[in-house]
């Protein structure tokens, strides 16, 4: 099969990572026989310097050409960079939401589940930890505070800044029907995410999230307050399958979870339409302190590549066997900086290595 894949490599650390990526992805198209087309797509940082702006229409039509994107980390150093210099409109980050907005990608998937393998790298207790956990977290893309309405002026003669927080009907019904379609093929549990007891946006959220639910009778759904949500997933994350959110919690607590599943470098994101086309990127930031280095760990971008594989392109065989030989190489004691154990007694059981080793090592197993 012939696939065309917008490839963004984004700015500090997401060339780096970007590249391992494509090495597996090359050896998947080898060994099943698929061929790969690789289209370079300027976002962020790197469009600013070259283009003047974070996300050129050319851009977003290249992307829209190709069957799915494959995008690295966007951003830099919000103290040094002269991007930060610029109004929030103009700087990388405005190229994320730019893209999400013009590509429809209204819904964004974070697997976050903790590797036995990982156990020593998760800052939760053993027995918190059990024989592990996996949680999916759908996070609501192109609606709420990051697109609403907003505007800083001077009132009374204080500067007041006011970000608007819309959601309608649709937006929300939409990412739930996802949310229970992919319960189904899971544990059968949603847990939905809001902030009910204060915010308008959350009781409508909540009501349409029940009326969808409706449709799922064997799918179990509750409701939870996004503070007790936190709270709850450094208590006892093995409780939750799917967690249904809107963009802001999501954005949260998917970082949260990823710590507790050993580290940012581990998660792995889709984002999706309402097509088989979607975006694939790592959830961690561009670190720009270790660009360079050589000491990124490029796991999240070859897992999202993986789902890329699975979500956009139906392959489901060569994605399992991307997301296999990651789980061997962790089995056979490799680690990047960021996921070496905590305790320093354990160190001597496992091997440190590089970004580019990282992934030799998981090419060789595929």
């Amino acid at each position: 099969m012939n696939y065309n894949i917008g490839v963004i490599r984004g700015d500090g650390i997401g060339p780096e990572i970007v590249a391992e990526a494509v090495k597996v992805l090359d050896h998947i198209a080898a060994k099943y026989h698929h061929s790969f087309h690789y289209t370079e797509i300027l976002m962020g940082g790197c469009s600013i310097d070259v283009n003047g702006e974070p996300l050129t229409k050319e851009a977003i039509a290249a992307a829209k050409a190709s069957d799915a994107v494959l995008m690295g980390s966007i951003g830099g150093d919000a103290k040094t960079s002269p991007w930060y210099q610029l109004p929030p409109e103009k700087r990388p980050e405005a190229g994320l939401l730019g893209i999400r907005k013009a590509l429809n990608l209204f819904v964004n998937l974070r697997p976050a589940n903790l590797y036995q393998e990982l156990k020593e790298a998760c800052p939760l207790r053993d027995d918190i930890i059990g024989d592990g956990f996996d949680m999916m977290i759908m996070r609501e893309l192109t609606g709420g505070l990051y697109f609403g309405e907003r505007k800083t002026e001077e009132i009374d003669g204080k500067m007041t800044a006011v970000d608007t927080l819309i959601y309608n009907e649709d937006e929300i019904r939409r990412i739930a029907i996802r949310a229970f379609d992919t319960a189904a093929k899971r544990r059968k549990k949603v847990t939905s995410v809001d902030k009910a007891n204060v915010l308008d946006s959350s009781r409508l959220w909540r009501k349409v999230v029940e009326e969808v639910a409706k449709d799922y009778p064997d799918i179990t759904l509750e409701h939870m307050l996004v503070d007790n949500a936190a709270m709850q997933i450094v208590k006892n994350p093995r409780q939750f399958d799917v967690i249904l959110t809107e963009n802001m919690f999501g954005d949260i607590l998917s970082d949260e979870a990823s710590m507790v599943a050993g580290s940012l470098g581990m998660l792995a994101s889709a984002s999706l339409n309402d097509t088989k086309f979607g975006l694939y990127e790592p959830s961690g930031g561009s670190a720009p302190d270790i660009a360079g280095k050589g000491i990124a760990n490029p796991i999240a971008t070859i897992l999202s590549a993986a789902m890329m594989l699975r979500f956009s392109f139906d392959l489901d065989e060569e994605a399992d066997a991307v997301e296999n030989a990651v789980q061997q190489v962790l089995k056979d004691g490799y680690r990047t900086i960021d996921i070496m154990p905590q305790d320093n007694s354990k160190k001597n059981t496992v091997k440190q290595v590089g970004t580019a080793e990282m992934g030799d090592l998981i090419v060789e197993r595929i």
